[in-house]
């Protein structure tokens, strides 16, 4: 079942209405949840498509998700922080591994076919692992995850996965902010007139505030996928769930 919700914005003196280029869609947080994507990429979405990261852990179907974005180069999908986790499990499991597992990463090597290793494991469990996953995965998938950018910007709209700083330029935000957050991101609004789109933090709804639109329904948990239609002025978004 798809639901969408129309958002219609009049520009305001202190800050500019959306303008992209040209109309774009950004997806929330996928988490595993195969499913979701499948249904909403069986629409045939006729304007660009973003993702905004976080597409492994928490849900069964990391790998799906992970195959199924690879084989579209045709979306653009930006990192998140449980890629940032995975790719240092697979770079330093035994330093990087017990934090990844308890986050997510479980599922992830499930998905993959990997098993036998939990975040207490020992590093010699913990090196089997990330060779297997490293195996699973395949040279391709790993340049292409490795490859994935953090940021991507179309006229006065920015698509991250966590947050930026209000303070910074969109070109000076630093990747530990646009992975994991930034303190003064839901508090001050920016001065530049340019919207952030994101996911990381869940909410019941996405949302519209202060220059910042919030997608991340926690697909993995609620059975929600968020995806936003950004066009000039308006913002429709749109519900993916498994129901019929």
């Amino acid at each position: 079942m798809i639901k969408r919700l129309l958002r219609r914005f009049i520009a305001r003196p202190d800050f500019p209405a959306t303008a992209p280029d040209s109309p774009f869609f950004a997806v929330g947080d996928i988490h595993g949840r195969a499913d979701l994507l499948h249904r909403f990429l069986d629409t045939k979405p006729t304007h660009p498509v973003i993702c905004v990261g976080d597409y492994v852990d928490r849900g069964d179907h990391s790998a799906d998700v992970l195959r199924m974005l690879h084989a579209r180069p045709d979306i653009i999908c930006l990192s998140g922080n449980h890629e940032e986790m995975m790719l240092d499990f697979l770079t330093a499991p035994e330093r990087s591994g017990p934090r990844w597992l308890r986050y997510g990463g479980l599922q992830t090597l499930a998905s993959f076919g990997v098993a036998g290793v939990t975040d207490s494991s020992g590093a010699e469990a913990l090196s089997n692992a990330r060779d297997q996953l490293q195996t699973a995965m395949g040279a391709d998938l790993l340049e292409w995850m490795r490859a994935m950018p953090t940021l991507w910007q179309s006229g006065n709209v920015a698509v991250v996965h966590a947050a930026a700083s209000p303070a910074r330029n969109m070109e000076e935000q630093r990747t530990a902010t646009l992975h994991w957050g930034h303190p003064h991101f839901t508090k001050a609004q920016r001065t530049d007139g340019i919207w952030v789109i994101h996911g990381h933090t869940i909410v019941d709804a996405a949302h519209i505030e202060n220059g910042r639109i919030a997608i991340d329904t926690g697909a993995y948990a609620t059975g929600r996928l968020t995806v936003a239609l950004i066009e000039p002025g308006i913002t429709t978004f749109q519900t993916i769930t498994s129901f019929k």
